[in-house]
């Protein structure tokens, strides 16, 4: 399986998420590839000395830099995992095809099927919101009506944004990213019955 976690600069939450579970797939002995890159990136850019420390102190020494999104990534991923709303959102209006591999992360490990449903419905009206923009043609304003209610409706499933802040930011932020992964490698060894 090919992972690709998604962020705003892949200087932060993306290139943590991408050693951190790199680290976690293979110490669990699974056939993993990993990636990550951010909707708004800069080639080459080196991680944020905080987000490089932090992946220090759990013994990751990958050199990661920037990549931003792009359609190749997208053909090469096999599941795609944002960061927050806002990226799936832009991924969705970049990348139509990929609408049905792209998840925010913390929402692809949730339980709850009834989330997953609601979830499955705001992500069909995101996807038809956007090919009727790009073909010029109008939401009917019961979609419309009925985007805006699944949103106020659904738990937030976006991870904290670190960028700017202290070491401390960092941390807190690494931490609800583990905790996010930790349930995405338990759903992966249960899929490859390890």
């Amino acid at each position: 399986m090919r992972i690709l976690f998604v962020c705003t600069g892949n200087t932060c939450r993306s290139p943590m998420a991408e050693g951190m579970f790199r680290q976690m797939a293979l110490a669990a002995g699974l056939s993993v590839e990993v990636q990550s890159a951010g909707v708004a990136a800069i080639p080459g850019m080196s991680i944020s000395r905080h987000a490089e420390a932090v992946l220090r102190d759990r013994q990751i020494e990958d050199k990661l830099t920037s990549t931003p999104m792009n359609a190749e990534l997208t053909d090469w991923a096999d599941l795609i995992l944002t960061l927050t709303q806002s990226h799936k959102r832009q991924l969705m209006q970049a990348f139509p095809s990929a609408a049905g591999k792209t998840f925010v992360l913390k929402e692809y490990v949730e339980d709850a099927e009834d989330v997953a449903q609601d979830l499955r419905e705001l992500d069909a009206l995101l996807a038809d919101r956007a090919l009727r923009t790009a073909l010029g043609q109008k939401l009917e304003d019961t979609n419309q009506q009925r985007i805006i209610r699944l949103q106020q409706r659904l738990p937030g499933y976006d991870i904290s944004d670190p960028f700017g802040g202290s070491r401390e930011d960092y941390e807190r932020t690494a931490a609800e990213i583990r905790t996010a992964l930790d349930k995405l490698l338990h759903m992966l060894k249960e899929q490859a019955g390890k």
